[in-house]
C-alpha cells in the first residue's frame, strides 16, 4: 500500500495547515480511494499559525486573555496556547498581541507600537504556574527591541530626568538608564525558547530596523533613522547595566528586535522555527515511514528556502531519498532553489487567471483539484502499454 505523507504549511489568507491538510487528502482519495494510507502533519516554521498547530498536534489547549493593544490606548483579547509535554509549556506567538495583521494599513507605525502586550500574555502564563515556554518571532508590527515586554514584566526605563519613560519604538532613543531589579523574580525560575525563521542582527545594515521597519509603516529616512539610533542606544545602556551583548547574535533582529529582548531579559535562548515544530511533531521519523510526501503554502519563492516548511521538509527527504511534491498559490522564478534543497516538483493550485479574493476563497478547492490531477499523472506508470 502507497503511503502519503501530507505536511504543508498554512495558505496565507486561505487554509490553515489543517484545512490544506484535508484538501489534499481528498483530491488524492478521489483517485486512490482507500488504496493508499495517507498520514496528515499539519506544519508550521515558527511564525503565523504556530500556536494552533502545535495545539492541535498535542491535544493542548488555547488560553485567551485581555491585554494591551499595540498603542496601549485600548484592551483587545489575545490567545496563546498550552500543551502538556513532560511539564505544561505555554506557546505564545507573539503576532497575537504585536502582530502586524492587528493594525490597517494606514495605522501601521513603529515608532508607537510595544511589544508590552506580549509581555502579558507571559505574565498570564506565569500567574497560572507555567514555567516553560516558547515564545514564536513572526509578523510583528514592532521595533521596540522587546522593552515593551520587558516593561510588562517590570523593567523601568528612565530618561535622563529620571523620568519612567514607556516604551515603544520612538522612546527607545530617550532611555538613559534601566532598572531591572524590578522585574518579576519569576521569570528566573523559567525556561524560555524563542523560534524564528529569520538570522538578523539587531543592527546595521542587515539589521531590524534596515531590512523590516518599512513594511511595518517606517516609510521616511528619517523615521528609520530615529528607530536605528535608538535601537543602537538600547543596545549601548542594556551593555553598560547587564553586561550582556547579544546585538549581533544571529535571530537578535527578529520581530523588530524581541529575539534580543527575550535573551537579555528572560535569559532565553534562539530556536529555528521550523526545527522546534519538526521535533515536537516526529517529522523526521513520518518522513522515514511515507513512500511521497507533499507539503505547500501560499506563495513559493526564495525565501521558502531559507528555514520554512517547504526546506525543512526537503532536508529531510533528501536525507531519506523520498520525493517531495510541494503546491503553492503562486510559485516565483526564485523558488528553483528549493530544486537542490530536495524538492522533487512543485505546483501551482491557481487554475486560471482570477483576482486575489477569488484564489484566496478558492484556494481548499483548487489544492485538493491539484493533488487529485497529481495522482492521476503518478497512475500513468501502472497502466499497460
Amino acid at each position: 500500500m502507497l503511503k502519503f505523507l501530507l505536511a504543508p504549511d498554512s495558505f496565507k489568507d486561505s487554509m490553515t495547515a489543517k484545512e490544506a491538510c484535508s484538501a489534499m487528502e481528498k483530491g488524492l482519495k478521489t483517485v486512490y480511494g482507500n488504496r493508499v494510507w495517507i498520514n496528515q502533519i499539519p506544519m508550521a516554521d515558527g511564525g503565523e499559525g504556530t500556536v494552533q498547530t502545535l495545539v492541535d498536534a498535542t491535544h493542548g489547549n488555547i488560553q485567551k486573555v485581555i491585554v494591551s493593544d499595540l498603542f496601549r490606548h485600548k484592551k483587545i483579547e489575545a490567545s496563546y496556547g498550552i500543551i502538556n509535554q513532560s511539564e505544561k509549556t505555554a506557546i505564545i506567538e507573539m503576532a497575537q498581541a504585536s502582530g502586524l495583521e492587528l493594525l490597517k494599513f494606514e495605522e501601521r507605525n513603529p515608532l508607537l507600537t510595544s511589544t508590552y502586550g506580549t509581555g502579558e500574555l507571559i505574565k498570564d502564563a506565569l500567574n497560572r504556574g507555567i514555567r516553560k515556554f516558547i515564545v514564536t518571532l513572526g509578523g510583528s508590527a514592532t521595533n521596540d527591541g522587546g522593552a515593551g515586554m520587558a516593561e510588562a514584566l517590570g523593567v523601568k526605563f528612565y530618561d535622563k530626568s529620571k523620568n519612567i519613560i514607556q516604551m515603544n519604538g520612538g522612546n527607545l532613543y530617550d532611555i538613559a538608564s534601566i532598572d531591572v531589579k524590578s522585574i518579576d523574580a519569576r521569570v528566573y525560575d523559567c525556561e524560555f525558547e524563542a523560534a524564528c525563521d529569520v538570522t538578523n542582527p539587531l543592527l546595521g545594515p542587515k539589521g531590524t530596523t534596515k531590512i523590516f521597519s518599512q513594511q511595518k509603516g517606517a516609510n521616511t529616512e528619517s523615521v528609520r533613522d530615529r528607530l536605528e539610533s535608538g535601537l543602537m542606544n538600547y543596545g549601548n545602556i542594556v551593555e553598560e547595566t547587564m553586561g550582556c551583548s547579544y546585538r549581533e547574535v544571529p535571530g537578535s533582529g527578529a520581530a523588530g528586535g524581541l529575539g534580543f529582548g527575550i535573551q537579555v531579559f528572560l535569559n532565553g535562548k534562539l530556536i529555528s522555527g521550523i526545527n522546534l515544530v519538526s521535533n515536537m511533531l516526529d517529522l523526521e521519523e513520518a518522513i522515514s515511514q511515507a513512500d511521497i510526501i507533499f507539503t505547500g503554502e501560499g506563495s513559493i519563492d526564495g525565501q521558502s528556502s531559507n528555514g520554512k516548511v517547504i526546506s525543512g521538509i526537503a532536508e529531510l527527504c533528501k536525507v531519506y531519498e523520498k520525493p517531495l511534491i510541494a503546491c503553492g498559490g503562486v510559485i516565483k522564478d526564485d523558488a528553483n532553489v528549493l530544486y537542490e534543497q530536495g524538492v522533487t516538483a512543485m505546483f501551482s493550485i491557481v487554475p486560471s487567471l482570477s483576482v486575489l479574493d477569488d484564489c484566496l476563497k478558492q484556494g481548499s478547492i483548487n489544492l485538493e483539484k491539484t493533488c487529485e490531477n497529481i495522482a492521476r499523472v503518478m497512475e500513468i506508470k501502472k497502466q499497460p502499454d
